[in-house]
């Protein structure tokens, strides 16, 4: 409650500040660990869930890079206005701002080499950067400035060190619980665990993201990451464990996360894992069950396609209403309903009981290569139904100036829970799945604010 009323009071001051003639003097009376602070405070809400916040998170950055450029040796024998300083930059701060602060500041010779690292960091040299924030103990800094290096360093040995990775990432948590720092720690703890095979750990970062920071707006790169791994570690995470983690979502999330999940099961020929997800889409909780949801009866059909109950099947295929899928949907109906006919198709020929034999003719070379071009079923292949690889984990750019950030941090970019296109996102042409598109280029450009490493 503290904590709340203390942020409540700090965001109050500092838009009466930005809203009074003199602004530009209130800024210049604040001192850089001030506004980082405050800074921090806003990032902290924004994870919460509070979206509003964004745009006063584009502001503080904009103030802050004007107060940092303007800053002087003097102000620098202040320790926490140098840590505010390494914690802007860390934040994503603008590297031109923090170089220049940096070599007017007299500081001992490792936090120098720290502010070196965040330097090569920000200008997108992660190999210099690991080298030289190796040697430093985030569990050995101030809090704040402990987490955000754990964060940072976690982010860029998650590649090539993923088990070093994973043990800063925990770090960084435990620096800074309920904050913007652990939300991000989280978020890529869970991509991280995935490529390790490790359902366990994918398991309980999972639950303790849906737990606690649903509602921030990074929450759709999770859900890329959590989709990604329950198809990656089907086997080893069982239906039971994957309810009880829905469970904690709204019914509108649950419903989307199952349907995304029937579909990549269904096209990766995961039959078992499909229907238990299409199922639980068409459950729906509350009473409210979802069984006109052309998705959930397109991907519970794809996994009972080749089934004794093909008849039903193909009636079921016939219902859906196309207009309401997307391209990359429609692309799959086609291929079902195709595979269905194909099933209950009459034979060709029936075979004739001791037949007479044939004379042995060699067949053209051109048959050959025309029969070549059917699948193993006899079917054309058929566009746009292939199956999808795991989301590789965005990657952000090169942060820019805060004040050039701005698409970045509006709120209108935030995607509400009950988007359609979260559940196809196969062909990019489809106008919403183009619009999904758009939107994580705008988030990852956020994201850059949360220790992602640079390309």
């Amino acid at each position: 409650m503290k904590r709340a009323a203390l942020t409540s009071r700090m965001i109050g001051l500092l838009l009466l500040a930005t809203a009074c003639p003199s602004a530009g003097l209130a800024q210049d009376t604040l001192q850089p660990y001030q506004l980082v602070r405050s800074l921090q405070l806003v990032q902290d809400r924004i994870a919460a869930g509070d979206h509003a916040a964004m745009p006063m998170q584009a502001k503080l950055l904009e103030m802050t890079d004007a107060r940092l450029r303007a800053a002087d040796a003097e102000d620098f024998k202040d320790p926490k206005n140098f840590r505010a300083l390494l914690v802007y930059g860390m934040s994503g701060g603008n590297p031109v701002t923090v170089e220049a602060a940096v070599s007017r500041a007299a500081s001992d010779p490792r936090n120098l080499a720290m502010a070196k690292g965040v330097i090569d960091y920000l200008n997108g040299r992660p190999g210099e950067a690991i080298e030289a924030l190796r040697p430093i103990d985030p569990m050995t800094l101030p809090g704040d400035l402990g987490a955000f290096l754990a964060l940072v360093k976690g982010s860029l040995l998650a590649t090539d060190q993923p088990a070093a990775a994973l043990t800063l990432l925990d770090e960084a948590k435990l620096l800074s619980p309920g904050t913007l720092v652990e939300e991000a720690a989280l978020r890529r703890s869970v991509g991280i665990a995935v490529t390790q095979g490790d359902a366990a750990r994918f398991a309980l970062a999972s639950t303790q993201y849906v737990e606690r920071y649903l509602y921030s707006p990074y929450a759709s790169q999770f859900a890329d990451s959590f989709v990604s791994g329950v198809i990656a570690l089907h086997m080893s995470i069982s239906q039971d464990k994957l309810a009880d983690i829905t469970s904690m979502m709204d019914p509108e999330r649950e419903k989307v996360i199952y349907l995304r999940i029937a579909r990549r099961a269904a096209i990766d020929g995961m039959s078992d894992l499909s229907a238990f997800a299409s199922a639980r889409a068409e459950q729906g909780r509350d009473g409210n069950t979802n069984q006109g949801d052309p998705r959930a009866l397109l991907y519970s059909s794809l996994s009972t396609v080749t089934s004794d109950t093909i008849e039903d099947v193909r009636t079921k295929l016939g219902k859906i209403d196309r207009s309401k899928l997307s391209d990359g949907d429609r692309a799959l109906l086609d291929a079902a309903q195709a595979i269905a006919g194909e099933v209950v198709a009459p034979p060709a020929f029936l075979p004739v009981a001791n037949p007479a034999p044939a004379p042995i003719v060699p067949s053209p070379e051109p048959e050959i290569a025309a029969a070549s071009t059917t699948d193993a079923a006899g079917l054309p292949p058929v566009e746009g139904a292939v199956s999808e690889k795991p989301a590789v984990a965005p990657q952000a750019a090169a942060p820019a100036a805060p004040n050039t950030s701005a698409p970045a941090t509006d709120p209108a970019i935030v995607l509400p829970a009950s988007a359609p296109a979260v559940a196809a996102a196969a062909d990019t042409t489809d106008p919403t799945d183009a619009a999904m598109t758009k939107t994580r280029r705008q988030l990852d450009l956020i994201d850059q604010m949360l220790g992602a490493a640079p390309k």
